[in-house]
């Protein structure tokens, strides 16, 4: 069977060790690790944008040799940062993620993430959780197989954390599109099927996320282990 995403020896150097990676079906994976670990550094390789060493396939196609518009078709990129500087109204923004001219789609994602107030305003204009919503929108826009997103519960209220999530499986439920995403709050990964667990530049554990929770590897990582419901700073840290 033809892994969904295939990641063969990619590398950055000085930041992501050489690593291989699959995803052989749907669903959501939690990136996570300490600060400097090397998440964005793994999703930005994956997503081909800083790529030193390796290739990516998904479903069978090799995403460098993709044209730009099919490349859109295959996977999509949410980066960490939500500055936005152009005076471009949000709706605009999320038609920069389809490969071909869609208004049903862009009004399509407008409601889906409840934008209409905000649709004709320019994003610099917007604060930082609207302008998340917007960018979250863009990179769902053309459907792609794959979705990189790079801490995309940050800056969001309690309600859009929940939300984002529910369209995630959403979107793994009705299009079969594998997403992997950083993410900060170990409280929740639990929702995702799968985490993958960062140190040093290098992938050091990939399992539950439940599992994963109550692992040496995780405690040792993050300098913390639990502590009843919580954390506490790990004895000897």
């Amino acid at each position: 069977m033809t892994p969904l995403l295939e990641a063969r020896g990619i590398a950055i150097t000085g930041r992501l060790a050489e690593t291989d990676l699959q995803c052989r079906q749907s669903g959501l994976v939690a990136v996570i690790g300490p600060n400097g670990a090397g998440k964005t550094s793994l999703l930005r390789a994956l997503a081909g944008i800083e790529l030193d060493a390796g290739e990516v396939g998904i479903s069978g196609e090799e995403v460098a040799e993709a044209a730009p518009a099919r490349r859109m078709r295959l996977l999509s990129f949410l980066p960490a940062t939500r500055s936005l500087v152009w005076p471009i109204a949000a709706r605009d923004v999320i038609a920069l993620g389809l490969p071909s001219r869609d208004p049903s789609r862009v009004e399509e994602l407008i409601e889906l993430l409840e934008l209409e107030p905000l649709a004709g305003r320019p994003v610099n204009h917007l604060s930082t959780g609207e302008r998340s919503r917007v960018l979250f929108a863009r990179a769902l826009a053309a459907r792609p197989r794959v979705l990189l997103l790079d801490e995309p519960l940050s800056n969001l209220d309690p309600y859009w954390v929940l939300r984002t999530l529910e369209i995630l499986r959403g979107e793994t439920n009705a299009n079969g599109c594998a997403v992997l995403a950083s993410v900060h709050d170990l409280n929740q990964i639990a929702v995702f099927d799968r985490a993958l667990l960062l140190s040093g530049g290098s992938i050091v554990a990939d399992g539950e996320p439940e599992e994963m929770l109550g692992s040496s590897a995780l405690s040792e990582a993050f300098q913390i282990e639990r502590k009843g419901s919580g954390w506490q700073i790990r004895a000897g840290a």
